[in-house]
């Protein structure tokens, strides 16, 4: 274990730049933060002033009836006022600053939600969803705490300590001042060592819990999966594994709690017992009455009882610290890839043309998956790329659509460099129908209509329509309000590509990408996805990256990738007569269907002239 001085300090260092980064969002509502922090000051003062109201009732009993019928009376009334005011006050103040708090929650939040969008696909590939949730949950409930208790709860306990410091002082004399600031400077003392001390505990606790709950969420997603191997048990133990990792963490954190806890108590306890033995010794000695030390004990129970929760604060004010740095870390983060200063959108009035020029790409050194890919789309053509799995044709997809920069050579749009534009308008020029879709857990309706949020309801019953949707939709009891089911479970594969398309279809972009868009389907659903993709590809500069040959026969130019590299080009009847890489390929998946009814073989669309 580490105990180097230079490792703490960053450590110090970062978090107060954490505190430093939310007076922002104070400043945002400095009027409420200001009236907030005044009934702050009054409910302090109000609760100053019942231990005196208290000595003096106490005093007041030995007096006479008459006395006793006016003003104990008076004071009792007068000190219930003090105790409700010091209650109301309180709570008028939270319901002001509970705005700046839950805005500050939302402005973060959003940042933090922006940004993770911002970010690349890899880094979301090589992130845990689970995890990450708990991490931002995490993170906003700490914006929230810290920016109450630091406000309202270790400030006006300095206050409150000050004033009743000067009081016993003032009142009595320096021995009871003393012995109140050394009571509170060893409880803070002890507090933030032994604080610093089980922090370790309190952070892998959190670990192992983000741990644990991504280790849920993984499985809970994969339903199907671990269904169809049957692995309920073993995905229980696994989870029980984590379970029992996070079960001795907290152990070991309940039990550095339960010592700074006893620590604390027997503080306190001493610091209590030393000024009601020093009170009474005076009152024996007829210096001091019953009710100063009855207002002496008042004011040590008063200081204690914040002081006590101080520990507390103290601990999630540290956790609230970490948890809000892991979560700036994320906002810390850049994305790697950026727009370039002032990139100009990409505005096109027509499909464009689409040149891949000498593209190299890895996604790790080691490992090459493009090698000097060169071809050209031209402006409102169909051009296919074909080849085994792992010949590198998905990466060319996102490669355009600048999910990954390409590590050498240019792709082009329009004769301009993909780099060189805004990714915004880069994106909102190019739809994609992916090879795995994913719905959204709502209705058909609205995943439709996530193409062009906003979208009116003709333009995406027209959308339905143009994907071959509308009988099935028109089947349906629901019809378009129908739920689709979480990753959109609840309808098959064929209805989940018509969707995309349909999806698709309602964006109206330039560029098309159809991504293996029907390489998991049954030969009736492909029929109808390729019926639906020749209907919709016209008007439309296109990408079809296919590893079934039957889908791209039409296509103007069929690009055949080996190993990231082009070995072919041309058309369908061009490649089988040249018979190479494209005419192997052909001859193996025509023999593999060839168990198949002539209706089930695969279909040979002719591009309309």
């Amino acid at each position: 274990m580490r105990h180097s001085r230079h490792p703490t300090d960053r450590e110090w260092s970062g978090q107060w730049q954490v505190v430093a980064s939310l007076w922002p969002y104070l400043l945002e509502f400095r009027g409420r933060v200001l009236l907030a922090l005044g009934l702050l000051v009054l409910a302090k003062l109000a609760g100053i002033a019942m231990p005196p109201v208290l000595k003096a009732i106490v005093d007041n009993f030995g007096t006479s009836a008459a006395q006793w019928a006016a003003v104990p009376i008076l004071l009792l009334l007068w000190y219930g006022f003090l105790r409700f005011g010091s209650v109301f006050l309180g709570e008028l103040r939270d319901a002001i600053f509970g705005r700046v708090t839950e805005r500050a929650m939302r402005r973060v939040g959003l940042q933090v939600f922006e940004h993770l969008h911002r970010q690349e696909l890899d880094f979301h590939l090589s992130r845990r969803t689970g995890g990450l949730s708990r991490d931002l949950e995490r993170g906003t409930s700490g914006i929230s705490f810290l920016l109450r208790f630091m406000l309202f709860n270790i400030l006006p306990t300095i206050l409150e300590l000050a004033l009743v410091a000067g009081i016993l002082w003032w009142a009595y004399d320096a021995w009871f001042m003393l012995i109140t600031l050394g009571a509170v400077a060893l409880y803070i003392g002890f507090s933030v060592v032994a604080t610093e001390w089980r922090t370790r505990f309190v952070r892998e606790a959190n670990e192992l819990d983000s741990k644990t709950n991504t280790r849920a969420v993984d499985s809970l997603l994969n339903y199907e999966t671990v269904k169809y191997f049957g692995n309920e048990r073993f995905e229980a133990e696994q989870y029980d594994v984590q379970l029992e990792r996070w079960e001795k963490a907290r152990l070991k954190n309940r039990l550095s709690l339960a010592t700074l806890n006893s620590g604390q108590a027997l503080i306190v306890a001493a610091g209590l017992t030393a000024m009601m033995l020093l009170a009474a010794y005076r009152v024996q000695a007829g210096i001091m009455t019953v009710g100063d030390l009855v207002m002496v004990n008042a004011y040590m129970l008063q200081l204690f009882v914040p002081l006590n929760f101080l520990g507390f604060v103290y601990r999630e004010i540290k956790s609230s610290l970490a948890n809000i740095e892991a979560m700036f870390a994320l906002l810390q983060r850049p994305p790697s890839i950026v727009d370039r200063p002032d990139a100009p959108a990409l505005r096109l009035e027509r499909p464009p043309a689409i040149e891949f020029a000498a593209v190299d790409f890895a996604y790790h050194p080691e490992r090459q998956i493009l090698k000097d890919v060169s071809f050209t789309i031209p402006a409102g053509q169909k051009v296919a790329v074909v080849g085994s799995s792992g010949s590198g044709k998905s990466t060319l997809a996102r490669l355009l659509f600048r999910f990954y920069e390409a590590g050498a050579g240019a792709i082009r749009v329009d004769g301009r460099d993909i780099r060189e534009l805004g990714q915004d308008s880069l994106r909102a020029a190019i739809g994609v129908v992916p090879q795995d879709t994913v719905l959204f857990n709502d209705t058909i309706g609205y995943n439709i209509a996530y193409g062009r949020p906003g979208a009116s309801p003709e333009d995406i019953a027209e959308a339905a329509r143009l994907a071959h949707l509308s009988d099935f939709i028109a089947r349906l009891p629901e019809g378009m309000d129908t739920l689709v089911g979480e990753r959109g479970l609840k309808v098959s594969g064929g209805e989940k590509q018509r969707i995309a398309i349909a999806r698709v279809l309602l964006k109206r972009p330039a560029i098309l990408i159809f991504d293996e868009a029907t390489s998991s389907l049954d030969s009736a659903s492909e029929k109808a996805i390729l019926e639906a993709l020749r209907e919709v590809a016209g008007g439309h500069t296109t990408l079809v990256i296919a590893h079934r040959l039957s889908t791209v026969v039409d296509a103007d130019r069929i690009v055949v990738l080996e190993q990231g590299e082009i070995v072919e080009q041309g058309r369908h009847a061009e490649l089988l007569v040249r018979g190479g890489a494209y005419a192997r390929l052909w001859t193996m998946q025509q023999a593999e269907a060839g168990h198949h009814d002539h209706d089930d073989a695969p279909l040979e669309f002719v591009r309309p002239e």
